[in-house]
C-alpha cells in the first residue's frame, strides 16, 4: 500500500501541497481529481521523486520513499506514466519499451507478452519511431513502457488528455485488467469525471493544494464533490 502522510511541497516560496494525506491500496484503483492548478501533478511528482517534499512522509509497502531518487523508487516498484507521455520520439517503439528495463536485473529484461495483448498496435509498430505514432498510440506506449518494469504500483497523470474516445476505452480496459490480474495498486490523476466514475474504487478531490473530499467513487455524484469540480 502507498501511504502519503501530511506532505507539504514548495516551489521556492510558493506552496503547492498543504498537508496532503492519502492511501492507494493494492488491488484497487485510486483516483485523484480536481480543477487545473490545484496540485494534482505536484502530488505525483512528490510520490515519484521528481520533487522532494518539504514536510510529511511517503511510504510504499512499509518502506520509506522519502529522499529517494526517482530511479530508486522505480526499483522499489513505482511505475510512472507522466502527463504528456514523454516517450522518446527518435527511438523506435521497441527501444522505448526497452527503456523500462533500467530498474530490472538483467535476467528479467524481457518485454512481457501481455503488453501486446492489451495494446496490439504496439506489436505491429515495433520498428516505427515513437514520434511517428498518434497521441493515443503514444499514450499506450507510455503505459507499456511503465509495465515493462513490472511495477507494484502504477502512477498515471491524466492518461486520457487529448486522446480519442476509442483509445480512452482501450486504456480503461487495460487499467482495469492490471488491477484485477496483477493486484497492483493504481493511482490515477484525472479530470475526466466519467472515466474515474467507471474505474475508481476510491476517489480524492483536491483544491488549492489540499484534499477536500475522499470516499467511494459513488460520492462523486454528491453536491459536495461537484462543488469542488465545477469551474
Amino acid at each position: 500500500m502507498l501511504t502519503v502522510d501530511n506532505i507539504n511541497l514548495h516551489y521556492g516560496a510558493a506552496q503547492a501541497l498543504r498537508g496532503v494525506s492519502l492511501t492507494a491500496e493494492m488491488g484497487k484503483i485510486t483516483c485523484v481529481l480536481g480543477r487545473n492548478g490545484v496540485g494534482k501533478s505536484s502530488l505525483l511528482r512528490a510520490i515519484t521523486g521528481q520533487h522532494l517534499v518539504s514536510g510529511g512522509s511517503i511510504s510504499f509497502g512499509g518502506s520509506a520513499l522519502d529522499g529517494l531518487a526517482p530511479y530508486a523508487r522505480a526499483k522499489k516498484g513505482v511505475g510512472y506514466v507522466p502527463q504528456g507521455r514523454e516517450i522518446f520520439p527518435l527511438l523506435t517503439v521497441q527501444e522505448n519499451l526497452e527503456a523500462g528495463f533500467s530498474p530490472l536485473p538483467r535476467k528479467e529484461r524481457v518485454i512481457p507478452d501481455e503488453i501486446f495483448s492489451l495494446f496490439p498496435v504496439l506489436g505491429t509498430m515495433l520498428s516505427r519511431r515513437g514520434g511517428d505514432l498518434s497521441g493515443g498510440q503514444q499514450q499506450q506506449l507510455a503505459i507499456g513502457r511503465a509495465m515493462v518494469m513490472r511495477p507494484k504500483i502504477l502512477v498515471l497523470d491524466e492518461p486520457t488528455e487529448g486522446i480519442q474516445p476509442s483509445i480512452i476505452k482501450d486504456i480503461g480496459r487495460a487499467i482495469r485488467y492490471l488491477r484485477d490480474s496483477t493486484g497492483m495498486a493504481i493511482l490515477l490523476v484525472e479530470q475526466y469525471l466519467d472515466f474515474c466514475r467507471e474505474l475508481a474504487d476510491r476517489v480524492y478531490i483536491m483544491d488549492r493544494g489540499e484534499i477536500v473530499h475522499e470516499g467511494l467513487a459513488a460520492t462523486l455524484d454528491t453536491a459536495e464533490a461537484r462543488r469542488h469540480l465545477t469551474v
